[in-house]
């Protein structure tokens, strides 16, 4: 009867050789480790090399489903280290020559022996989707080709991490060991003989995954979503249909990016709980998403996909329909300035089901945007943030449509008059993100949604300078200090510029400094509220109330802040 775990520590000399032959499963996770880990991992090995060359180097664990005896292992944990152990072999054999070369090869790719009935075949094959180009560029050691590949035409990021660090490692063997033979084979002995793995072994599936869930990988800590993954595809029974929810889990993947795949993970959790965590994300989507969809069939199929396709949608800015999509891009533009993402558990779930009713899309984006907004200038902290949006998701619960809309996505008369209360105080005094957002969207409500913007690099100036010399204009026309105070900050007397203060010509006289500093290279402003300041001739304290009431009248239309002006 076999145990049912065992581990051993083994020099990579026996790690890559006929006693394992490893599989990396399709519904791991992609090839993730960047040049951040994979110079780290050189790094440390070559300083341990020179320090200790006769010392034993330990370099972690992995995890296999493995019966004894039998050299078929598939990898649950370590196949950052095994894929990037491949590399550097391989990357050290393509700089040497004859013998070597061949000897080294050996433990990349098993030769195969009649006598003994191996064939020849890799090593280590990783997941289908990046097999062949691994095989290929690395395992069949043409690197040359493989930094020649374009990485804006490479499919994937494991394949993008697969060159890259090919490359480093190339580099690096020209830094530390100076391409010289010599010092080359003694780093691959120092490698084969002296560095370990420990190899933990269990011949099913289920203890497999339990002992993944604790694990980390070395330099990169597991996700919440490898566990998730491994957890779903490991349920399903028959292999087809694990390659077939893999194929669409890693298609997930692919779409968002890494980062924003897992950020979908907290905005799930967020939608099905509606509250802010208080335990582990792996925890919580367990509790709350998996035990309501617990067939992975239903979670990829019905939680998943609408969700990661919505999510794509909002990020991007890429709705698409026969009507209403420039203004619901526009909105979508608008969200994703803000300084937070808690608006985007309630975008995406508005969007998985009501994507096909096009004016109800652009009826509930308009009104989550100045949702948001409103919370943004209005400072409210994560809590109150989370607490406001979840009742606009208990809302999209009930049945809506476009007759009958979700209205806690509207403001209230309170958060209407609070809200008009901050556009009418000192602008300046909020933190720079609230204060950039609110001077463009100001911007874009005057220039009637004209204009687009890439502030680089965006200030915003007084225009009524902050120091006043009491021989220029400004003392002149603001002679009582108090005054001054009242308006400085206030929306009226700020402009936006995509230009770097100057601190000389803040100070300027009006006319001077409409001309030298608010005018662009090209003598025109990029924004249409600096383009109306230069339209002024002078710029009192009867300017200043005039032009303020005009600001805020035109934000109130906008975000329709006032009764007789709602839609």
């Amino acid at each position: 009867m076999s145990k049912s775990l065992s581990g051993a520590d083994y020099p990579l000399s026996k790690i890559f050789s006929s006693d394992f032959e490893y599989v990396i499963p399709s519904y791991q996770r992609p090839y993730a480790w960047i040049i951040d880990q994979a110079s780290e991992l050189f790094e440390d090995l070559y300083s341990f090399y020179k320090a200790e060359p006769d010392e034993e180097y330990f370099l972690g664990s992995i995890v296999l489903i493995k019966e004894e005896g039998i050299p078929q292992a598939e990898v649950i944990d370590g196949q950052q280290r095994l894929t990037t152990l491949t590399i550097l072999l391989a990357v050290l054999a393509a700089k040497m020559q004859g013998k070597q070369r061949e000897t080294l090869y050996q433990y990349i790719l098993e030769p195969g022996n009649e006598f003994e009935g191996l064939e020849s075949k890799a090593r280590l094959t990783v997941r289908k989707r990046d097999q062949e180009f691994f095989l290929n560029y690395v395992q069949g050691l043409n690197f040359n080709e493989l930094f020649e590949l374009d990485e804006v035409a490479l499919d994937n990021e494991s394949r993008l991490n697969i060159k890259r660090n090919s490359k480093l490692f190339y580099e690096y063997a020209r830094k530390y060991l100076k391409d010289d033979p010599n010092l080359i084979k003694g780093f691959v002995a120092f490698l084969l003989q002296k560095c370990y793995l420990v190899a933990v072994s269990t011949p099913n599936q289920k203890s497999a995954f339990r002992i993944f869930s604790v694990m980390n990988s070395r330099g990169l800590d597991l996700q919440p979503t490898d566990i998730i993954k491994a957890d779903t595809i490991g349920q399903l029974t028959s292999e087809e249909i694990q390659e077939s929810y893999n194929e669409r889990w890693e298609d997930m993947e692919v779409e968002l990016g890494r980062s924003r795949f897992n950020d979908l993970f907290s905005y799930v959790r967020m939608i099905y709980a509606k509250e802010k965590a208080k335990r582990s994300l792996l925890e919580e989507f367990r509790e709350h998403v998996l035990n309501e969809n617990s067939s992975p069939e239903v979670l990829i199929s019905d939680v998943l996909e609408p969700y990661a396709n919505a999510l794509s949608i909002v990020k991007s800015s890429s709705y698409e329909a026969v009507s209403h999509s420039e203004a619901v891009n526009r909105y979508l533009r608008w969200l994703n300035r803000i300084d937070n993402s808690d608006w985007i558990p309630v975008a995406i779930r508005f969007i998985a089901t009501k994507k096909d009713q096009p004016e109800y899309v652009a009826w509930f984006f308009e009104r989550l945007e100045r949702l948001a907004a409103f919370m943004h200038i209005c400072a409210y902290n994560i809590n109150e943030r989370i607490e406001r949006y979840n009742k606009v998701l208990n809302a999209l619960e009930l049945e809506h449509t476009i007759e009958s809309p979700v209205q806690d996505v509207e403001l209230s008369e309170g958060e209407k008059k609070k809200m008009l209360i901050a556009l009418d105080s000192n602008i300046y005094e909020l933190t720079p993100r609230r204060r950039n957002y609110l001077m463009l969207r100001l911007d874009a409500f005057v220039s009637d949604g004209a204009a687009t913007y890439d502030p680089t690099v965006l200030t915003i100036e007084h225009v009524l300078p902050q120091t006043v010399n009491s021989e220029s204009e400004w003392a002149s026309w603001w002679p009582v200090l108090e005054d001054r105070k009242e308006w400085i900050h206030k929306i009226a007397n700020l402009v936006p510029l995509n230009r770097r203060r100057n601190s000389q010509a803040q100070n300027y006289d009006f006319d001077k400094k409409k001309k030298a500093y608010f005018l662009g290279k090209k003598g025109v402003s990029s924004y249409a509220l600096t383009t109306q300041v230069i339209n002024y001739q002078q710029w009192t304290p009867q300017d200043l109330a005039h032009r303020q009431r005009e600001l805020i009248e035109i934000l109130s239309e906008n975000w329709r802040l006032v009764d007789h002006q709602s839609m």
